[in-house]
Parts: C-alpha cells; sequence; structure tokens
C-alpha cells in the first residue's frame, strides 16, 4: 500500500471536472495521483456516499478537496471513509452540523447569487439551478478572461436546489481531521467573510487569495501548493 496520498477532486455547482486541470498538472508533476470526480450534484447525502466509495477505492491515504458546495460533501463524505487523512477547502463551504450550504452562504452579504442571477428549471420533480450566462462572469469568474468565463457559463452543471438547502447531519469531519482553506477575497458567490468564518471555527490552515470564486483556474498553482501542503502533512 502507498503512503503517498491520492488526490480526489471534487468540483462544486455550476461547474465541472476541468476546472482542476492546471493543479492537476502540478500535482501530477510532483508525483501525486489524482482523481476528479464528476459530482453528482443531486442532494447531499448522496452526492456525499458517491465521493465516499470513491475514496474507499483507493489503496492508501486519501486527500480530499472540495470546491464551493462540494465543500460540504467532503465534510460529510470523509466521516465514512476511513483512508481520508485530510481535508482541503477551496473558496468552499465548511458545514457544521444542522447547517446549509444557502445558509452559510447568506452568513455575510455579498453574494450576488440570488433570483436575478439564476434559473431553476424543474427536472424529475426536482428544481434544479443554473447561473444566467450574463451574470456568470460576475458571480463566479470574475478574475478570468471574458471568452473563458463564457465558456464556462455555457458547460456549467446545474446543481438540485435541495443539495444546497439539505442541512449537514452528524459531525462534521474537520472536527477530526486537519483541514486546510483556500479563501477567495473577492468571490461573488460565496463572501470571503463566510469563508473566512468557518474556516477559522473548523482550524483550518488558511490561505488567502485575491482571486474570484473560480480560483482553481485563476490561481492553480496557489491552490495546487496548498494541496501539496495537506498531502505532505499525512507522511
Amino acid at each position: 500500500m502507498s503512503t503517498t496520498p491520492t488526490v480526489i477532486l471534487v468540483h462544486g455547482a455550476f461547474g465541472d471536472s476541468g476546472m482542476w486541470k492546471g493543479a492537476v498538472a502540478k500535482l501530477q508533476a510532483q508525483g501525486y495521483t489524482t482523481l476528479a470526480v464528476a459530482n453528482p450534484l443531486r442532494g447531499l447525502e448522496s452526492d456525499a456516499r458517491y465521493v465516499a466509495t470513491v475514496a474507499q477505492a483507493v489503496d492508501g491515504p486519501v486527500v480530499l478537496v472540495g470546491h464551493s458546495y462540494a465543500g460540504a460533501i467532503i465534510t460529510r463524505a470523509a466521516r465514512d471513509a476511513s483512508n481520508v487523512q485530510a481535508l482541503v477547502y477551496v473558496a468552499a463551504f465548511q458545514p457544521d452540523e444542522g447547517e446549509s450550504a444557502l445558509e452559510n452562504a447568506s452568513r455575510f452579504p455579498g453574494a450576488k447569487m440570488g433570483p436575478d442571477t439564476t434559473v431553476a428549471t424543474e427536472y424529475d420533480g426536482e428544481p434544479e439551478l443554473r447561473i444566467l450566462p450574463e451574470h456568470y462572469q460576475d458571480v463566479i469568474a470574475g478574475d478570468l478572461p471574458t471568452e473563458t468565463a463564457d465558456a464556462l457559463a455555457v458547460t456549467q452543471r446545474p446543481v438540485r436546489v435541495q443539495a444546497l438547502t439539505a442541512e449537514l447531519s452528524g459531525t462534521p469531519a474537520w472536527r477530526t481531521l486537519p483541514s486546510w482553506a483556500v479563501i477567495a477575497t473577492q468571490d461573488n458567490a460565496i463572501p470571503a467573510q463566510a469563508q473566512q468564518f468557518m474556516a477559522e471555527r473548523a482550524g483550518s490552515h488558511i490561505t488567502r487569495v485575491d482571486a474570484s470564486h473560480a480560483v482553481a483556474i485563476s490561481q492553480p498553482d496557489v491552490v495546487a501548493d496548498v494541496i501539496v501542503e495537506a498531502a505532505e502533512s499525512t507522511r
């Protein structure tokens, strides 16, 4: 069994696994096996079970990395995967028991994700949320070129509303595992104050970056460096 941790990357709502491309290149160059999970975005418990299954299949230690809504997922999933040894939150939610993603997003002012910037459609009896293309850059990708933000707006994956409103059940994994947090100070989706509050509460090692919510795309080297720091701590 390898003692070098595998890095499992989980994207959040309104994105896809391609967001990790830059970070993956740097992690692989440093010898880390990486897996970028296609987040189902269907519901907190079911999404967490899926991620936990991916982690359980790894023969060796794991570092779980979550962006945005996926922060809530790794907080839940790590409880069911005993080989997870560290958590990394990238402009992400770090909920406590009984808290939802949307609750934490609105804890402090500044979030621009709301009725004016999103549209809900129904599939299989459940509402799904996506960001209106004309607002995508402002809400998610303010530090990316317009053509890049426009492409991300087109390829975004919608999230079920129930995933964002579901409350975390049980003890959050950050209470028992070491954690790191990348705080995007120009984030218009999850206000930096909210990220700071959650990270400090969790006792996370904090790195502040002058970046938008799409920090993994605009600042992949910084994100990769934090992941490597977390991975090296497990050895």
